[in-house]
């Protein structure tokens, strides 16, 4: 049996980012963090037309900054320019743009593959252990600390668990720990295009009556797609030929792009807003998917998380020098708590209120991207929300 600081279950993007953020300080306090992790990372970023991708905010590119991250991650990073916001069939447009927020971008957006393969490049194995392939199986929770049993045999004692798992192992449910989910009756269908005309950094918000899309800009001209339908819809379109399934979606996107040429691997996950009951306890912290699954289209998700984890992180090591202290994990609830319900508050109307088919609401979210082009203050509003720094702004 071995005893570390800190074990973070799952070593995904969620996990390595906290870890990489934890990393120059418990090198100071001589702490051990353990990563484990089902899914062995590669060794080398391998490119793929279908690499799954995360749009990531201006803030979050901040953070990686900040981190000393970025100029790794840079080179396979396309900037989002612009945010095109239409609703089909009405004439009312809205459209994000980086230089009137005076940035370089609105976000970036980037190749899961590559993000992971840049995190774990930078991890200190001094400081930071990988357990991988590795599972836990169970937790149980001691005076002071967790241990863990994993599926190798092994066990650890931790003073501090950070379940990052993205709620998938049982774990959570294991610890009493509910999930409340409000099912969007929707199902994803995730690819990647490619089309006849450069996206030139635009992104593409597109609503319509059978669900919200979104078209983000990769490198080498392709564009991540993230198409909503209700799911037997969703299931008869993943199942078109190719070509079939391009003409239906050329119909639904329009021509902004040109013809579509390519459509990738598709990929489908039905869609609910699902949040954790409780995000810590003495000695525990729930974080990532695990504390909050967000719909996609509005591109929240994982840049809520990754302040979540820069948060805990600030809190962990401003804390006393054993991690798992009540009082530091509740500040760090207390820290994220207006930036968590703002962010999924902002992400769920916008959602609810653009898969709205009544006519009233669909004449109303009509006027206000109308109104949301017109009015500078609105606008730069959710533009801020948009690129990740609109919690910030309200407490400046």
């Amino acid at each position: 049996m071995s005893r570390v600081q800190i074990a973070i279950i799952g070593g995904g993007l969620v996990g390595a980012s906290l870890a990489l953020a934890l990393q120059a300080g418990a090198r100071e306090r001589n702490w051990k963090i353990i990563l484990i992790e089902p899914y062995a990372p590669g060794d080398s970023y391998q490119p793929s037309y279908d690499g799954r991708a995360s749009a990531l905010s201006y803030g979050s590119q901040q953070i990686y900054q900040h981190l000393g991250l970025w100029e790794a991650i840079a080179p396979r990073a396309e900037a989002i320019h612009d945010i095109h916001i239409s609703d089909r069939g009405r004439f009312a447009a809205a459209r994000l743009n980086a230089k009137e927020e005076g940035v370089a971008a609105l976000g970036y957006v980037v190749e899961n593959a590559w993000l992971g393969h840049c995190l774990w490049a930078a991890l200190d194995s001094d400081v930071i252990e990988w357990r991988c392939p590795a599972r836990v199986e169970k937790m149980q929770a001691l005076s002071d600390g967790y241990h863990l049993e994993l599926d190798d045999g092994s066990t650890i004692d931790c003073d501090l668990a950070i379940l990052a798992d993205g709620g998938r192992s049982g774990l959570r449910e294991q610890q009493g720990i509910h999930a409340h989910k409000t099912a969007y009756g929707q199902t994803a269908l995730i690819a990647n295009i490619s089309s006849a005309l450069p996206h030139q950094g635009m992104a593409f918000e597109r609503f319509t009556d059978d669900g919200p899309m979104a078209l983000l800009p990769l490198p080498d001209n392709r564009c991540v797609l993230i198409w909503t339908r209700e799911p037997n819809e969703a299931q008869r379109l993943y199942a078109l030929p190719n070509k079939e399934f391009i003409a239906e979606l050329q119909a639904c996107f329009g021509y902004r792009l040109g013809a579509i040429e390519q459509i990738g691997s598709r990929y489908m996950y039905p869609l609910s807003l699902i949040e954790s009951s409780e995000q810590v306890r003495a000695h525990l912290a729930v974080l990532g998917n695990a504390a909050h699954s967000l719909h996609p289209v509005a591109g929240q998700g994982y840049n809520l998380s990754l302040r979540d984890s820069m948060a805990l992180a600030d809190c962990i090591l401003s804390g006393p020098d054993t991690p798992g202290d009540l009082a530091t994990l509740q500040r760090f609830q207390q820290t994220q708590q207006l930036d968590q319900e703002l962010t999924i508050g902002f992400s769920d109307r916008v959602t609810r209120l653009f898969s709205n088919t009544q006519p009233l609401l669909a004449g109303g979210r009509n006027l206000g991207l109308l109104g949301l082009d017109l009015l500078p203050p609105a606008k730069r509003w959710f533009a801020r929300q948009a690129m990740g720094i609109g919690v910030r702004s309200t407490l400046d």
